[in-house]
């Protein structure tokens, strides 16, 4: 499947109804905080070192999102955190989630020391640790932490 990868400057010019229609189905709601926090302005996603990014398929349809935001739970500095990450499920298991994943963690490269991330999901919880993130951090506001000196080794391999 050829897809493109692109950041995102502007959702309001993205057509992300598919995607969040279908989150919903899935009986996730992040999707949709993310159209309302980018329209009320709450998280656009443009302080230093924040990112969006959109995977759309050869019909140029959004198949996958995902983002990175300064964490706002954490008291130390440094510390990104994975935020509205979403693969359409006709796509997963391609790739698709992991090429995402690691044009986020290359980007968090130079702006922060660490990528923390909170799911309940099992399967999110497999994808994350196959992709180099650690589990059971004992933090109240993230599930999986992936340090980026760890993360630049693991993607050299």
């Amino acid at each position: 499947m050829t897809v493109k990868l692109k950041k995102i400057d502007d959702l309001t010019a993205v057509d992300v109804s598919k995607l969040v229609e279908e989150s919903e189905a899935e009986g996730y709601r992040f999707l949709k905080r993310l159209v309302s926090q980018y329209e009320d302005g709450t998280n656009t996603f443009n302080k230093a070192g924040e990112v969006l990014y959109g995977v759309w398929d050869g019909r140029d349809e959004l198949v996958a999102i995902g983002g990175l935001n300064r964490d706002p739970y954490s008291t130390k500095g440094g510390v990104g955190r994975l935020r509205r990450f979403y693969i359409s499920q006709h796509v997963r298991r391609q790739g698709i989630g992991t090429m995402l994943l690691k044009e986020i963690i290359n980007h968090g490269r130079g702006h922060f020391n660490e990528i923390v991330v909170r799911t309940d999901s099992a399967n999110a919880d497999a994808f994350y640790r196959a992709n180099g993130f650690s589990a059971d951090l004992g933090l109240p506001d993230a599930t999986h932490g992936l340090r980026l000196d760890d993360a630049y080794s693991k993607a050299a391999e």
